[in-house]
C-alpha cells in the first residue's frame, strides 16, 4: 500500500523529525506500508504537515539509517523489505572462515588451557549466602572492595555488567544520540564501530602510533567537537600498542576541561604485560573505565566492571534495572574469589607470562622472514601483508584462519593487514611463520616475452 502525502500526514501527530520517523516506522512495522511502497516527496509531506522540508528529510535519514527505507533519487523513496535490510546488519563483524582449518587464529579469544580452574571458586561460592531479593545491590560489597583497590583512579561509582561488550553497548546507548560526533581509534574494535553506526553517530577516526592515539590526530579531531572518545589503554585490539603515562597526560591536557567523556576498554585485563595507564588519573570526572575479566579468568563468567563518574555509572545501573537488573551474584562471588585466591592469582600470572612468550616467539620468527608486525602486548598480532584477499586465501589453503584487517578500520587501509591471535600458539611457530611469510608477500609477477 502506498499513501499520498495527505493520507500519510493524517497518521502523524508529532511533527518533529523524530515523531515523523516514529509514525512511519509504526506503519512499516504493522505492514500498512509494505516493501516497495513509495513514500511521498519530502516537499509534499512537509507542506501537508506545515513543517520545513528539512524536518521531513531528517526523519527520512533516521529511517534510512535504521534500514527501513531507501532514498533512490529520481526513483523516489521506497520502503525496504525488513528481511533484506537485516541481511548484513553488522558490516564489520569478523566473518566466519567458511572452511575447516587446523589452526584458527581469527577468534581473538584466550587459550582455554591457560584459564584458572573455576571448580574451587565455584565450590566455595556455593556455600556462600547470596542476596535473596530483587532490590539488593547490583554489586556484591566484597567484589566492589576488590575492584576499587585495583582501579587505575578513584571511581565515584562502580558497577558490574555482563562482559565488556555489554558495557560498550550500554554506554553507547547512554551517551550517543543520532548525529552525535564521537572519536575512536582507527583501526579499532569492530563491534564498537558497528554499535556506533547503529546508533547513528558521526564517527571520527584517531590515528595511532606505538603509544596509542597520536596527540596531533586528537587535536585536529577536537576542532569539530565531540561528545565522547573510546580508547583501549593497553594491548589495543588489533594493533597491540599501549599508552604510556606521558602520552596519557598529553591527551588529557588536550582534552582540558571539556565535557567530552572518555570511555576506556581494558579488554585484556590481567593478561596484559603493560602497566595500566588511565586518563582518569587526570580526568576522573570525565572518564569511564571498563575492566574485563573474559580473557584472564574466562569468557563464560560474562563479567566486566564499569567505574567512573556517578552521573554516568549510576545512569547505566538504573537503566539496567529495567532489563537484566544485575549480573549473577553467584558469578560475582566466583570472580571475587578468583581475584583474591593465591592459586588463581598465580595461574593468571603464569598465563600472562606464557602469552608474552608466545607473542615474542611469533614476532621473532616473523621478523626473521621479513614480515612486519605492530605492538608489544596482548594476544593478537597486527601483521602487514601485501594483499589482504590473497593473504587470507593463502593461509586458508594452509589450514590457518586469520581475521581480515579491513574490518577493524573506518576506511580502506593504506596498508593491508591481518590480525592473528597468537595467544593460542603452542609449538607451531616456525611452520606458522613460514605460512604467514608466504601469505604476506606480494604475488610473483609473471614475465611475458
Amino acid at each position: 500500500m502506498t499513501l499520498s502525502a495527505e493520507e500519510l500526514g493524517a497518521q502523524i501527530e508529532d511533527r518533529t523529525a523524530a515523531g515523523i520517523a516514529r509514525a512511519v516506522g509504526r506503519l512499516v512495522g504493522d505492514s500498512t506500508l509494505g516493501p516497495g511502497a513509495r513514500l511521498p516527496p519530502v516537499r509534499s509531506l512537509a507542506e501537508v504537515l506545515g513543517v520545513s522540508p528539512m524536518t521531513v528529510s531528517g526523519a527520512w535519514k533516521v529511517l534510512a539509517a535504521d534500514g527501513l527505507i531507501s532514498t533512490r533519487g529520481r526513483a523516489g523513496t521506497v520502503v525496504l523489505d525488513p528481511a533484506c535490510s537485516a541481511t548484513h546488519p553488522w558490516p564489520r563483524r569478523i566473518a566466519a572462515l567458511g572452511a575447516p582449518v587446523n589452526l584458527d587464529l581469527s577468534t581473538g579469544g584466550p587459550d582455554p588451557a591457560l584459564l584458572p580452574d573455576l571448580a574451587p571458586a565455584l565450590s566455595r561460592a556455593g556455600r556462600v549466602e547470596l542476596p535473596d531479593g530483587y532490590q539488593s545491590d547490583a554489586v556484591l560489597p566484597r567484589l566492589e572492595r576488590v575492584l576499587r583497590k585495583r582501579w587505575p583512579f578513584p571511581p565515584e561509582s562502580i558497577t558490574v555488567v555482563d562482559g565488556a561488550g555489554d558495557a560498550l553497548d550500554r554506554l553507547v546507548s547512554l551517551v550517543v544520540r543520532r548525529g552525535s560526533r564521537v572519536l575512536v581509534e582507527d583501526p579499532g574494535y569492530p563491534p564498537l564501530l558497528d554499535l556506533l553506526d547503529a546508533a547513528g553517530a558521526e564517527v571520527v577516526g584517531l590515528e595511532l602510533d606505538g603509544e596509542g592515539v597520536r596527540p596531533e590526530s586528537l587535536k585536529q579531531a577536537l576542532e569539530g567537537g565531540a561528545v565522547a572518545m573510546w580508547v583501549q589503554p593497553r594491548a589495543q585490539n588489533p594493533t597491540g600498542v599501549s599508552m604510556r603515562a606521558p602520552r596519557a597526560e598529553e591527551l588529557a591536557r588536550l582534552l582540558g576541561g571539556s565535557d567530552l567523556l572518555v570511555v576506556e576498554d581494558d579488554h585484556s585485563g590481567d593478561i596484559a604485560t603493560s602497566e595500566l595507564v588511565s586518563l582518569g588519573r587526570w580526568r576522573p570526572g570525565a572518564t569511564v573505565h571498563i575492566s574485563s575479566f573474559s580473557k584472564s579468568h574466562g569468557p563464560d563468567l560474562r563479567l566486566a566492571a564499569v567505574g567512573g563518574p556517578a552521573r554516568v555509572v549510576n545512569a547505566l545501573s538504573e537503566r539496567r534495572l529495567l532489563g537484566a537488573g544485575w549480573s549473577s551474584r553467584l558469578l560475582q562471588h566466583v570472580l571475587a574469589d578468583l581475584l583474591t585466591d593465591p592459586s588463581a592469582v598465580a595461574a593468571v600470572r603464569a598465563a600472562r607470562a606464557t602469552y608474552a612468550r608466545r607473542r615474542r616467539a611469533a614476532i621473532r620468527a616473523l621478523s626473521t622472514r621479513g614480515v612486519r608486525t605492530t605492538g608489544d602486548d596482548g594476544i593478537n598480532l597486527w601483521v602487514e601483508v601485501a594483499d589482504e584477499d590473497r593473504a587470507l586465501a593463502t593461509l586458508l589453503a594452509a589450514g590457518i584462519g586469520a581475521a581480515r584487517g579491513s574490518v577493524f578500520g573506518l576506511a580502506p587501509p593504506t596498508t593491508p593487514h591481518l590480525r592473528l591471535t597468537v595467544g593460542r600458539l603452542t609449538g607451531e611457530v616456525p611452520a606458522l611463520a613460514d605460512a604467514v611469510a608466504s601469505a604476506a608477500a606480494p604475488p610473483l609477477r609473471r614475465v611475458t616475452r
